[in-house]
């Protein structure tokens, strides 16, 4: 972890080894791998979110599966993400979808065939329910050039809602008579849009109520898709050294460098595996033993499956890369899988990108800043 922030985060008898990339594997499942793939791809935890769960397979199911673990047969820490955003997404693209108030969110997705409600006490009871390793609390997600208004309000709002999910999991947590060092960890997300004065307040009154970690709320990007950075790293210089933070859904590999450098120790996004699916494959340019951890100036590269230049190479993806992928198969073969639509393109290709982010963040973990 970067210097004077913390290097390992337990989480029940496990550890996370910060900085850690956590894939998304939004409804219970990685796409296209399974839980063997993302062990032999050195991944340590995976996300799911709360607002896909409860609509599919839905919170019956997943309690009659056994849990998250027992169910996607994944045996590392899982972090539930509450859904927030999501939420927020679906709300505001279209109003008719749901209302957000005081009390929590009531939405209808297009489709669906009732309405459901995600208060803070219920999103706290459905993340515990499901087994979830780093339950994350219920937050008023807002745009980052949202008016002043909307953003204090968003403030108000998740510093309320971070009270109750607070109350509603320690209950829990005494009425299953969890020990300490077994109960899940509690994380609050900071929000504020684009206002120092707002993300201030925010991170000092969820400091006073007390969590294990936090996360940076918002959309960490602005208008033209350029990192946050004066904000991100504003957000962290508010939060103790002792306290992990999670860029709540920054991916790009360049972004996770730049954050970690601000002292953030988590990572989730499904862009690395998306991007894999639909032929965008990351490659190192620079040996781990370069000076810096080989993470200075070009560092890596995209590869385009679909170029032609790739029809007869017989080389792998990324030289030196450990995967089963770089290790068994050309870039032409996977150009040929990938022309075919065949159904083994995405699993070696979602392998290749994965073990690209956790050696991307063994470098990290390596190198002298």
């Amino acid at each position: 972890m970067a210097l004077g922030f913390l290097a390992t985060l337990f989480v029940g008898s496990s550890q996370l080894e910060l900085p850690v990339y956590l894939p998304d594997a939004t409804y219970g499942v990685v796409r296209s791998v399974d839980a063997d793939d993302l062990r032999g791809c050195q991944v340590q935890a995976v996300v799911m979110n709360t607002f896909h769960l409860m609509q599919r397979p839905g919170s019956s199911v997943i309690q009659a599966l056994g849990g998250l673990h027992r169910m996607s047969g994944w045996e590392g820490p899982i972090v539930t993400d509450s859904g927030g955003f999501q939420a927020y997404s679906l709300i505001h693209q279209n109003p008719k979808y749901g209302t957000i108030s005081d009390e929590g969110l009531v939405f209808q997705p297009e489709g669906a065939s009732r309405k459901y409600q995600l208060t803070p006490e219920k999103c706290i009871q459905l993340q515990l329910s499901y087994g979830s390793d780093i339950v994350i609390c219920l937050d008023d997600c807002t745009h980052v050039d949202a008016s002043y208004e909307e953003q204090r309000e968003s403030v108000r709002r998740t510093v309320a809602w971070a009270k109750r999910c607070k109350l509603e999991f320690t209950k829990l947590v005494a009425q299953k008579r969890l020990q300490e060092d077994k109960r899940p960890k509690l994380f609050a997300v900071i929000q504020g849009g684009g206002v120092r004065e707002l993300r201030r307040q925010c991170a000092e009154q969820l400091l006073e109520i007390g969590f294990d970690g936090f996360g940076y709320g918002g959309w960490p990007l602005d208008g033209k898709g350029n990192l946050l950075t004066d904000m991100l790293g504003y957000t962290r210089e508010l939060v103790p050294a002792q306290y992990p933070l999670h860029a709540l859904g920054v991916g790009h590999p360049q972004n996770v460098v730049a954050c970690y450098e601000l002292g953030y120790g988590l990572f989730d996004s499904a862009m690395p595996t998306r991007d894999a699916r639909h032929g965008r494959l990351y490659a190192f340019t620079t040996p781990a033993s370069a000076p810096d951890g080989g993470l200075k100036g070009r560092w890596f590269k995209f590869i385009y499956i679909d170029d032609e230049r790739y029809m007869r190479s017989d080389a792998p993806v990324s030289p030196g890369c450990d995967c089963l992928c770089c290790q068994r198969y050309s870039l032409g073969y996977l150009r040929h899988l990938f022309k075919l639509n065949d159904s083994l393109y995405p699993r070696l290709a979602t392998i290749h990108n994965l073990r690209f982010m956790t050696q991307l963040t063994t470098r990290l973990r390596m190198r002298v800043l």
